[in-house]
């Protein structure tokens, strides 16, 4: 950590040359005698990307930055703050604490909270920044946090965790014990700390892997922002052997769409089938994720347009987690018959459907946007069908 970078002059040059060509810069070099140019654009890359991600941190004074890589693999602050309203107590530790995000949302709502990080240099950067942000109620480890809890008697009401994958594992399905710490292989030594363990995984685990490795799941959370799903959260709870709840949130700008299930009872439903009616729906990616598809029709008024086509209808508008559409008309799909409406333009989806997207742009030569939804996929007769839609608001 160069000390260097915090000096006046290098924070006003940072600041000054947040949208400049860093290629350029790289270059042309700078005056600074303190500290290289290639630092100075490590440090300005990684603030440039905390603009949106990380805010707070943007708009605090001498921040200290570590590259970017640390930066893409942090969570944002919006997921932060999510995970901060979960859980609440007393006292956490962060076993990979990173550039610690998640512990300052956790020191919100916890009194005491631990920060691990293995890597020295990042550890010093956090207890930094920390104090640029005037938190008080984090102390910082520079060790490995398993190792730490080997070393320690205390208890602590919540341990949580964000194992990362190996490189050598690149490729593979993805198995916790393929991470780092490895959290099955570690499982007793995390319990004896604490009854209630929160670990973050990247939205590839799947979810009978995840159950198979682990011990006393309680609630597997699916969390996506602006429809795209950033990341799994798994509460156990030591001695809970009852059915798993799936609970997902699609993040929006304006509200917050839910849906939660029983992901055994999930299992043993089937879905209700109907032809398309009044209304579409098509489930947001958390949703899409969580494979709570016939919870859907066994909770809300809704039917499944077919088994694998995770579309569905209604007579009557009501709120649905993900996008709502008023059908216009439903057709066979049918080269001939498709063209006779005369569509250049719109919006089109496909699900259960042989054909992708770009096939079905160049075949029928409809161009991208406008008003216009077209739903290529399969009914409930196994017919190929293309329903013509337009957009909704919930009621």
């Amino acid at each position: 950590m160069n000390k260097a970078i915090l000096n006046n002059d290098i924070q006003e040059f940072i600041n000054n040359n947040l949208n400049s060509d860093v290629t350029s810069l790289l270059l042309k070099g700078t005056s600074f005698a303190s500290i290289e140019t290639k630092d100075i654009i490590e440090q300005i890359e990684a603030k440039k990307r905390c603009e949106k991600k990380l805010p707070t941190w943007f708009n605090c004074n001498y921040i200290y930055y570590p590259n970017k890589l640390n930066i893409e693999q942090t969570s944002s602050e919006i997921t932060a703050e999510y995970k901060s309203n979960l859980i609440s107590g007393e006292s956490l530790i962060d076993l990979t604490g990173g550039f610690g995000v998640d512990c300052y949302y956790f020191s919100k709502t916890f009194k005491t909270v631990e920060h691990c990080e293995i890597n020295k240099e990042l550890s010093l950067i956090v207890n930094h920044n920390y104090k640029q942000l005037q938190v008080k109620s984090i102390t910082t480890h520079s060790n490995d946090g398993i190792s730490h809890l080997k070393t320690s008697n205390k208890h602590y009401d919540w341990i949580y965790i964000d194992p990362s994958r190996r490189h050598d594992s690149k490729g593979k399905v993805f198995f916790l014990n393929d991470c780092l710490p490895n959290v099955p292989l570690h499982l007793e030594l995390l319990f004896k700390h604490s009854k209630n363990i929160l670990i973050k995984t990247s939205p590839l685990l799947d979810f009978s892997i995840g159950i198979n490795e682990l011990k006393h799941v309680k609630t597997i959370h699916v969390i996506a922002i602006n429809n795209e799903v950033k990341e799994l959260l798994w509460v156990l709870q030591n001695g809970f052997d009852e059915e798993i709840t799936i609970e997902t949130v699609n993040i929006k700008k304006t509200d917050n769409e839910t849906f939660n299930f029983s992901f055994e009872t999930e299992k043993a439903l089937e879905s209700k089938y109907e032809e398309p009616l009044t209304y579409l729906y098509e489930p947001n990616s958390a949703i899409l994720k969580s494979g709570g598809f016939h919870s859907i029709t066994n909770t809300l008024e809704v039917f499944k347009l077919h088994k694998h086509s995770h579309l569905y209808t209604s007579k009557r508008l009501i709120d649905f987690p993900g996008r709502s559409f008023k059908i216009e008309a439903t057709q066979v799909y049918n080269k001939k018959t498709f063209k006779k409406l005369g569509i250049t333009k719109a919006n089109i989806t496909t699900r259960n459907f042989p054909e992708t997207v770009e096939q079905l742009r160049k075949k029928l030569n409809i161009k991208d946007g406008g008003d216009t939804f077209l739903f290529f996929t399969t009914d409930l007769n196994d017919t190929k069908i293309v329903i013509l839609a337009s957009k909704v608001d919930k009621p």
